[in-house]
């Protein structure tokens, strides 16, 4: 087979925005190593898995900063979740990758082939955030499922970030990206590295790598398709009935009203009630932010000690600390018990000049107001990371062998910084008749409101991962078509996860979300043993097979087999094909995650308070009707394991030495899915999930709507990955490489409970998010002597949006196409300049009516908010 073909099965194939993985033959004897996906090490162009690999040098030139970035330009990875999103949601600020779209918590990420302590918040998956992204040499991805390799967590596929390997000298990286439209986003890294020694030559090798990433906040207000929640021609209404001037539900008669509402409700963002009620409602939108002020810095240490010819020693130290700034609205204070009495000065009608409201009972008013005045709602998130690994690897014998000593440390604390109150000195303000909640405050009132601010940390979190790993491998003997090649290993592995909240300073702010938290705990030992082999059947027709047994402490054990066939009837042609089962355990968070009640992200009649949207009799109308709700999630110590699984099918060609295509089907079936049922699900269906509403012991008021993590139900999704790279004839104009990576989604269905109804969400939002039927990167790179030039697209198809609006609102999201331009330049000594173009023709995000994330118009988890964006880099090396 032609070595272009054979190195792409090894993985050097980078699809999409990727470089060629051409290179030119050498006379060097090819080294035995081993892949991703694979414990057996062997000669490179032995391999025939599904990998997609991504030259770090190829994601520096389009501009990518982040891990996360960087996992957005592949195909497979449905859906992503980066610190955008944190705005609000209570994440930490953390960045998730997704391959197939089956969940964050499916996808392994490995760091030089070991595992990651994952982030304590919503701990079921890696924070990308802590990715050394300047340190990197490549990234792999298997596409495939690997249970029986890694553990049984990796249904989805597995990411191996991989690290340069040494450094010799040194050099120093700084670059700025720069949005064309003014407001904010702006970004900037500087990085230093530096290496000393020669493996070869002096034994050893000793480097490291510090790396400074800061993102500047971007305000929702600064773009036009995120500046408002409320857009009529749209159908969109995320107006709040929480507003300032506040309303007010008079506890004698019934009446809900607004002082403010006679004259038109006119204020900032504000707007009559468009329920018809004659109260007033608010636009959030504008006080919150589309990006949230952020900054990366990591350290990368490594010394490598070649002991002798046939032993390698390494330790390798990683830090990294992430924090993220938050601004979101001033707090919503409502249906926390705040009454006014008639005797208070600012009573409408009062002596304080607040314009009376006909038909008041003088009975005590219950308010429903969002107090401007204290400021937005900010707080400070902070991740950090460190990993210690001590490895030994070499030959001993006829026997390869890798072993290793790994801890891991991941933290998490989230603090507040302005804008949340506590709710027992506003209750008691407004019943002194001291706060004002229709208008203005007095010097005596904004004094208290700001005595009311509560700061400081009210959660931290720590996962902590003690490992040891051993593995080895060799040929055992010959058949007739080749060499059987044989691997066994072991891992241990202790976890531990630790949940503290504040309850002194939480509990005080309903808004916080963990008013009613509790510190939680939990710990496991997993034990574990795999094995692989690789079996040469007849010439040009090989047999993979790999099984592993983990057992957990707590959920006990499964055994997962794998087997893989690989067939080449000409140099011009390969099928390959494989199959897996997978058992992932529940995470330590998924079984003892804090419990958080925070509001729902859209608004919702009560079912049982305010049916078909009038208000039941009793009932306070301002937060039964077109409200937002309180909805509790967190862990649950009953969930289960879910199980797997997959299959795959696939076909390389080479026509031509140039050109490759290759075509794969995959499809993974997945039971007893571990989430939660969406918001949206649950009130739209009471009859079926009534038992998670909870009510007051009186019936009066709705507590909470209990969206827990459980096991729902099945999953099931197909489709093909297609990927092409074509290396252009050499000519006077320079070389050209076209690369394409492609993913089209035939099936994603899945349940809410067992054996319930399939929703489908192919090309369709469904619950929680789209699935695209049809995702490509492509890219066309140029280089002519110090010059290169990379012209790169990224395609998602359109879909059916989520469309919780009336009827004749419902639409479609347009498909999004965004491409970018870099070119480089390394003619000078020691340096070399690039610049580039992200977003290159200023593609506003189209525009969609979700209501999962808390931002308005169009969603933040596929789109890039910032539109056209220059930046320059310019690399030193000494």
């Amino acid at each position: 087979m032609a070595r272009s073909l054979r190195l792409m099965f090894a993985g050097s194939l980078a699809l999409g925005m990727h470089a060629a993985y051409a290179q030119e033959t050498t006379d060097a004897p090819m080294q035995r190593v081993e892949v991703t996906g694979s414990s057996i090490k062997r000669l490179s162009s032995e391999t025939a898995l599904p990998i997609t690999s991504i030259k770090a040098d190829d994601f520096a030139k389009q501009g990518l900063t982040t891990a996360q970035e960087v996992l957005a330009t592949i195909s497979m990875n449905q859906s992503s979740q980066s610190s955008s999103q944190s705005v609000g949601s209570g994440t930490g600020g953390q960045s998730q990758a997704d391959l197939r779209g089956i969940g964050g918590d499916k996808t392994l990420v490995l760091l030089n082939g070991r595992r990651i302590a994952s982030h304590p918040f919503n701990g079921s998956s890696v924070d990308l955030n802590i990715i050394p992204i300047s340190a990197l040499e490549r990234v792999e991805v298997l596409r495939d499922g690997a249970s029986a390799i890694y553990g049984t967590d990796a249904i989805g596929g597995v990411i191996n970030f991989i690290t340069k390997r040494s450094v010799k000298g040194g050099s120093v990286t700084v670059e700025h990206y720069e949005p064309q439209k003014s407001g904010g986003g702006d970004e900037s890294r500087i990085n230093l590295s530096a290496g000393y020694g020669d493996l070869n030559k002096d034994g050893f090798n000793v480097f490291g790598v510090v790396d400074v990433h800061r993102q500047a906040a971007l305000n929702a207000s600064d773009r036009a398709f995120s500046a408002s929640g409320y857009i009529p021609s749209k159908g969109v209404d995320n107006l709040s009935s929480t507003p300032f001037p506040a309303n007010f539900y008079d506890t004698g008669n019934g009446l809900s009203g607004n002082p403010a509402f006679a004259a038109g409700c006119v204020g900032p963002n504000l707007y009559k009630n468009t329920s018809g009620k004659s109260t007033c409602a608010m636009d959030v939108t504008p006080y919150m932010q589309t990006i949230p002020k952020t900054q990366q810095e990591s350290f990368l240490g490594k010394a490598s000690f070649k002991l002798n010819q046939d032993h390698l020693a390494t330790i390798e130290y990683l830090h990294a600390r992430s924090t993220n700034e938050a601004r979101i609205s001033p707090p919503p204070m409502s249906n926390i018990g705040i009454l006014m009495s008639a005797s208070s000065p600012y009573y409408p009608g009062g002596s304080a000049g607040v314009p009376a409201v006909p038909g008041l009972s003088g009975q005590d008013l219950d308010i429903s107001w969002r107090p401007v005045a204290s400021g937005q709602r900010s707080g400070f998130d902070t991740s950090t990371s460190d990993r210690l690994v001590l490895a030994a690897e070499g030959v001993l014998g006829s026997w390869d062998y890798n072993a290793g000593l790994s801890h891991s440390i991941s933290k998490a604390t989230s603090a507040f910084t302005g804008g949340y109150l506590a709710d027992q000195r506003i209750i008691d303000g407004v019943g002194s008749g001291l706060l004002n909640p229709f208008g203005e405050q007095s010097a005596a009132g904004q004094a208290y409101l700001n005595d009311s601010l509560l700061k400081g940390k009210y959660l931290d979190a720590r996962m902590t991962s003690t490992a040891i790993d051993a593995k080895v491998s060799r040929e055992l003997f010959n058949l007739p078509a080749g060499a059987v090649g044989f691997a066994v290993g072991t891992e241990f592995r202790r976890d531990k996860a630790e949940y503290n909240v504040d309850t002194a300073l939480a509990g005080q702010a309903s808004s916080s979300g963990y008013a009613e938290a509790q510190d939680q705990s939990g710990s496991r030992t997993i034990s574990a043993i795999f094995s692989e082999l690789s079996i040469p059947v007849v010439k040009d027709l090989e047999l993979s097979l790999a099984a592993r047994y983990d057992h957990y402490n707590d959920v006990g054990g499964s055994f997962n087999p794998k087997i893989g066939v690989r067939w080449q009837p000409t140099s011009q042609v390969l099928f390959r094909s494989s199959y897996n089962t997978g058992f992932r355990a529940p995470t330590l968070y998924d079984l003892h995650g804090p419990q958080s009640k925070t509001f729902t992200a859209n608004k919702y009649d009560d079912p049982r308070l305010c049916p078909g949207g009038t208000a039941a009799p009793g009932a306070n109308g301002n937060v039964a009707c077109g409200a937002q709700q309180y909805i509790r999630s967190g862990g649950n110590p009953d969930v289960g394991p879910e199980k797997s699984k997959t299959f795959s099918a696939g076909i390389v060609l080479e026509p031509v030495k140039s050109l490759t295509v290759s075509l794969d089907y995959f499809q993974i079936k997945l039971r007893d899915k571990i989430g939660t049922v969406a918001e949206q699900t649950l009130f739209d269906n009471y009859d079926k999930y009534k038992d998670n509403f909870i009510y007051s012991n009186n019936g009066t008021k709705l507590e909470y709507v209990l969206a827990t993590l459980d096991n729902l139900g099945e999953m099931h999704t197909s489709g093909i990955d297609l990927g092409l790279n074509w290396k252009l004839p050499r000519s006077d104009y320079g070389n050209f490489t076209f690369a394409f990576d492609g993913t089209w989604v035939k099936k994603y269905e899945y349940q809410n409970e067992r054996g319930g109804e399939f929703v489908q969400n192919v090309g369709v939002y469904g619950d929680n998010a789209p699935v695209f039927r049809w995702r490509h990167n492509a890219s066309l790179q140029w280089n002519l002597g110090n010059w290169n030039a990379t012209l790169a697209n990224k395609y998602m198809s359109g879909y059916r949006d989520q469309n919780y609006v009336d009827e004749q609102y419902e639409q479609s999201v347009k498909a999004y196409s965004v491409w970018s331009l870099s070119s480089a330049y390394s003619g000078f000594k020691n340096t070399e300049l690039t610049v580039g173009v992200k977003n290159l023709l200023n593609e506003d995000p189209p525009f969609s009516n979700q209501i999962g994330t808390f931002q308005t118009g169009y969603d933040p988890r596929f789109t890039d908010p910032l539109g056209r964006t220059f930046y320059v880099r310019a690399t030193y090396k000494f």
